[in-house]
């Protein structure tokens, strides 16, 4: 008994200690990505590239207003709430995945059964019927002799902080979207109130002509002429009133409730947030980190890349370590059901064994080549992610500059189309200019004023698009749970998840050089077959 215990310590101990160096498969190393030294605008003064900090992008509008529907979406918006729970299964799936390094079968079980042999059997038995019955426990281990539990181990852990960077890139998008549906909202309402203005200029100039065509003045073709003018501009009202209920309805979703108007919630200044007219973006570099779901991509990769040593570990022959202890009595000549739980009534088969799957060469060498395949499909997707994430900085930076150049130019011809009116329908009272000139004075004015509220709507939307694009705002989850705090009562009630709903427990602790770096490979030993 000494001997078989020794033997089987020196199986379930020294062997696993031995084992732990060795693990199949790549470790995981970011790609290279094409970086651009610096944005295209950098030259123009009102682009600075020294570091920011993002973290509450939005109060450059200086709009209270705006950090009000921020605070409340990122306290109730549902795909928040979504993100911060697939968070918590990632960290149940990673802790299925710990368990791999333990037995991977321990059940205790029992049983009492009823034995009638069969009188028509080849060799009878001397005992007609009994009654046997037992209580144990068996162990199966698969020794992690290639490292395949601890490539899955790696594989979910990138798989978890994936999922904390996925909830990152939801939390840039949420505030991006919340500040862009509230930008919409405050240029259509600017529209809106611009096209009523002018249908009450309008409508002056429309009284103005019946008046002078009561006294024989003038023709009926002006007073039409007014009238049509009139009639048009009243027309776009309804559209713009449509878009408008229709942007509040968006943005009412993105704050976790029902479309309403909003409009208790957006009391307050109606005016166009101003941006300020500079705008810092640090360097290309910098994308690397700050925006999450380039961190995802990485990641993701990673996870993948793990997966391949999972695939390869089942080229060699996996060893286990298996073995039952049972208690076993029957009731048979002297025996008793009573005497189970007796020592010489033990019962105990142990040792270690190896399974091969030799003619399944092609199954698993294809599966490890499928795994590779769809690594290099995601080390291909991080690149792209970082060649789109420069192209949306670069995209928006252009619009936010150009827009600027734009919007001042319009303020002097919206001021010009001003004065242009006032001259035409004085001019027109006194009998100099004709109708014509007033109409066009006013569609004039009309379509400069509109298009100056949707340029100044645009450079403040482009400016919330450069900073989703450097990917700001998420960091306001710094030091709050991820999950929302109803979700964990609610899940708390219905399950035991014991720590796993701490904060410490399912967000992952990032160290400064993995944040800079990316997704490290996790080392359990120091030999790397490949």
């Amino acid at each position: 008994m000494r001997v078989f215990a020794k033997r089987l310590f020196i199986t379930a101990v020294i062997i696993p200690m031995i084992t732990a160096c060795i693990k199949v498969g790549p470790d995981f190393h970011r790609p290279n990505a094409v970086i651009a030294p610096d944005w295209i605008e950098s030259g123009d003064s009102r682009v600075k590239t020294e570091p920011a900090d993002y973290r509450d992008w939005w109060k450059v509008f200086n709009d209270p207003v705006l950090d009000r529907l921020i605070d409340r979406a990122y306290r109730e918006n549902l795909n928040i709430r979504i993100a911060g729970v697939r968070v918590l299964e990632a960290r149940a799936q990673l802790g299925i995945a710990t368990q791999g390094l333990y037995p991977q079968s321990l059940p205790v079980s029992g049983s009492v059964e009823y034995h009638r042999p069969s009188a028509a059997g080849a060799v009878p038995s001397s005992v007609s019927e009994y009654y046997q019955s037992q209580a144990g426990l068996s162990a199966s281990w698969e020794l992690d002799f290639w490292g395949k539990y601890r490539r899955i181990i790696e594989s979910a852990d990138a798989a978890w902080k994936a999922s904390v960077a996925d909830y990152d890139t939801a939390l840039v998008s949420l505030t991006s979207d919340v500040a862009g549906s509230y930008i919409t909202i405050r240029t259509l309402e600017k529209r809106v109130s611009i096209a009523r203005q002018n249908a009450e200029i309008q409508n002056d100039n429309l009284r103005i002509a019946e008046a002078r065509f009561k006294y024989g003045t003038v023709t009926q073709l002006d007073v039409e002429q007014a009238r049509a003018v009139l009639n048009d501009t009243l027309a776009a009202i309804p559209s713009l009133e449509s878009q408008l209920r229709q942007a509040m309805h968006a943005l009412s979703v993105l704050l976790g409730a029902a479309p309403g108007d909003l409009r208790d919630q957006l009391q307050g200044s109606s005016d166009i947030p101003v941006s300020p007219p500079e705008v810092i973006v640090g360097i290309p570099s910098d994308l690397l980190t700050r925006r999450p779901d380039i961190r995802s991509a990485a990641y993701q990769a990673a996870a993948q890349s793990a997966q391949i040593g999972v695939a390869k570990a089942d080229l060699y022959p996996a060893f286990s370590i298996s073995g039952n202890f049972n208690f076993v009595a029957s009731d048979v000549g002297k025996s008793r059901l009573s005497d189970m739980f007796k020592w010489n009534s033990r019962d105990i088969l142990a040792g270690p064994s190896f399974a091969w799957g030799i003619l399944n060469y092609g199954r698993i060498i294809n599966n490890v080549r499928l795994q590779d395949a769809r690594l290099q499909e995601l080390l291909i997707t991080f690149q792209s992610t970082v060649l789109k994430a420069q192209q949306e900085v670069e995209d928006n930076l252009v619009a936010f500059l150009r827009g600027q150049e734009r919007a001042e130019f319009l303020v002097k011809s919206t001021a010009a189309a001003k004065n242009a009116l006032d001259l035409a329908v004085l001019q027109y009272r006194q009998g100099v200019k004709d109708f014509t000139t007033v109409l066009t004075a006013q569609q004039s004015l009309l379509t400069e004023q509109d298009n100056l509220a949707v340029t100044l709507g645009n450079i403040s939307g482009s400016l919330v698009g450069v900073y989703r694009s450097l990917g700001g705002g998420w960091e306001i989850r710094e030091g709050r749970d991820l999950a929302n705090r109803q979700d964990l009562e609610e899940m708390a009630k219905r399950t035991n998840w014991g720590s796993m709903l701490y904060p410490a427990t399912y967000t992952p602790s990032v160290s400064g050089a993995e944040s800079s770096a990316g997704p490290r490979p996790v080392h359990s030993g120091n030999t790397e077959v490949k």
